[in-house]
């Protein structure tokens, strides 16, 4: 029996609160890329010992075996994410909080680590919004360029709060069976594995019930990796307590 299965993303706003791809980064990089994201770790005991820590990622095991009196620290990365684990130990002052993790200063890839989305699952109380329909797509009909879409949206605040991210999910019909069948992986309905897609703004908006979030979510698969995902968010805010006008990119892996 033909199927047809009807897929649909959706989007909304959640108010609680990740790198950064260079556009020449060659297909040989994105095996160790792969790896560049961004993970709680274990720590054990190295006082006075040597300490190599190979796939350091940010460098903050490495941090760690340093602070618990590690002899020596050689920190290996093979992905992009050895530069930022250079700035971050170069900038280490144990300084600001939001902006720290653990105690290490980690301040100065906030803004790439704002880049990459979470998968996570949104507890739906944090949902401050309504939903929007970005994208339906008929699986049986369509084309591969057809993934790639730019859409417009408009989100209401259903009480007054705080807004740190927005969040995209999707729904699967399959309209063609028998019998209707589908789910959704929203906030609001059964767990799934595929979770939502959390993308952190990179400021903390203060809504009102009633007021608006407007923009567009771009969303197209990457040139040089396919598997990847580049997101383009646009969105603007004219409230009592908030006005902001921003653009910000995400690459999802």
């Amino acid at each position: 029996m033909k199927s047809n299965n009807e897929h649909q993303v959706a989007q909304g706003a959640q108010d609680e609160s990740m790198c950064d791809v260079t556009d020449d980064t060659t297909s040989a990089d994105y095996y160790f890329d792969s790896y560049s994201h961004f993970v709680d770790v274990f720590f054990f005991l190295v006082s006075d010992k040597v300490v190599l820590d190979v796939g350091a990622g940010t460098g903050i095991l490495s941090l760690f075996c340093a602070k618990a009196g590690a002899a020596h620290v050689y920190a290996v990365e093979c992905s992009q994410m050895a530069d930022m684990a250079k700035e971050i130990v170069k900038a280490n002052g144990f300084s600001d909080v939001w902006n720290s993790v653990y105690g290490f200063d980690m301040s100065c890839i906030k803004k790439k680590a704002m880049m990459e989305p979470l998968v996570d699952t949104v507890d739906p109380k944090q949902i401050v919004t309504d939903s929007k329909l970005l994208k339906t797509m008929n699986i049986s009909k369509m084309s591969s360029g057809d993934a790639s879409f730019t859409a417009p949206f408009k989100l209401v605040a259903q009480r007054n709060d705080y807004i740190h991210a927005l969040v995209a999910y999707f729904d699967v019909s399959f309209t063609m069976c028998h019998k209707l069948l589908g789910f959704s992986t929203g906030p609001k309905s059964w767990a799934t594995h595929w979770k939502q897609t959390v993308m952190y703004l990179e400021d903390v908006l203060t809504i009102c019930e009633g007021e608006t979030i407007t923009g567009s979510m771009s969303v197209s698969y990457n040139k040089k990796n396919p598997p990847d995902v580049d997101i383009k968010l646009s969105y603007s805010l004219d409230g009592q307590h908030s006005k902001i006008s921003r653009t910000q990119h995400y690459k999802m892996r």
